[in-house]
């Protein structure tokens, strides 16, 4: 599924603002009916264009309050290296997003925590103790100034 229609646009939209939506809403939102829009989300995520429909929670009331940006570099760049770091990464439940970049380092990482001390447990057994980690450099967040899970899409 590449062609999108402007109603596909406008269910997609809707539903990153609001999952919770009622078929009778995507439906007067869309200007589709009931039926079309299920048969049309359901399109949409059979075509891995809706992947997942989650509850965005708020980290400070959970007691995540430090966010880290950690770049990190690996002692080599085979691919055997790569994998092991990135296999690794997916078991750190701090990591929240992990990419590999260009530049003078391999890969950036965001890392959401409880507190200093948490953070520099995790930075030492758990990041800078692995095989494929040559160094890694830590940005700690003072301010969040934008935050959004919705996706720049056009309608």
């Amino acid at each position: 599924m590449t062609d999108l229609s402007p109603a596909d646009f406008k269910l997609l939209a809707a539903l990153q603002a609001d999952a919770d939506l009622s078929q009778q809403e995507l439906a007067e939102i869309a200007g589709m009916s009931k039926t079309s829009v299920w048969r049309r989300v359901r399109d949409l995520e059979e075509a891995g264009i809706i992947t997942d429909k989650v509850a965005l929670l708020d980290a400070r009331a959970l007691g995540l309050n430090i966010h880290v940006m950690v770049s990190v570099s690996m002692v080599a760049h085979s691919d055997d290296v790569r994998r092991a770091f990135e296999a690794h990464v997916e078991t750190l439940a701090p990591v929240t997003e992990c990419y590999a970049v260009s530049g003078d380092w391999d890969y950036l990482l965001h890392v959401l925590i409880g507190d200093i001390d948490s953070y520099n447990r995790f930075l030492n057994q758990e990041l800078l103790n692995h095989r494929s980690v040559r160094s890694a450099s830590s940005s700690f967040a003072l301010k969040r100034v934008k935050y959004t899970t919705r996706l720049p899409i056009r309608i």
